[in-house]
């Protein structure tokens, strides 16, 4: 598997996200759901990453500076056909190198709380991210998980 940084300019990577938004609406209410389209994540603050296997795009991510220390995912999916592949492991592993190498402390996220965002939850804690309060621009929402770890 190979994971580069991408301008966002391919046909692939255009289709994959707009499942990945379509997919958080389908179980999030829109007040609620904070995934980036493709113009959020072309925004000069935030590195974008895809993941490629054999040819085809198996998963994305990416850093999104919130100050000088401080960093968050965005974007994190694993196509539907390489859930529990080992993909997001593989990408998780990858921000948190890249995010120590930009000089990052902190490496924060939001993900979704309801069962359907279970195994990402078990994903960061595998990795030593620890539920936290809302950070940056986040407010308290029932619907919202917020973790975060030092690096």
């Amino acid at each position: 598997m190979q994971i580069s940084v991408d301008d966002l300019s391919g046909p692939e990577i255009a289709s994959f996200l707009a499942e990945h938004v379509q997919d958080m609406r389908a179980v999030t209410p829109l007040e609620s759901k904070h995934a980036l389209d493709l113009d959020g994540l072309r925004r000069p603050e935030v590195t974008f990453w895809s993941a490629w296997d054999g040819g085809a795009l198996v998963g994305c991510a990416a850093i999104k500076r919130i100050d000088a220390g401080h960093a968050e995912i965005k974007s994190m999916r694993t196509a539907p056909a390489r859930k529990r592949s080992g993909v997001a492991s593989r990408l998780l592993e990858h921000l948190l190198s890249e995010a120590r190498r930009m000089g990052y402390s902190r490496l924060s996220l939001e993900t979704g709380a309801t069962d359907f965002f279970a195994p990402a939850r078990g994903l960061y804690e595998k990795f030593g991210f620890e539920y936290c309060a809302p950070f940056a621009n986040y407010k308290e929402d029932p619907n919202s998980a917020f973790m975060t770890r030092l690096l």
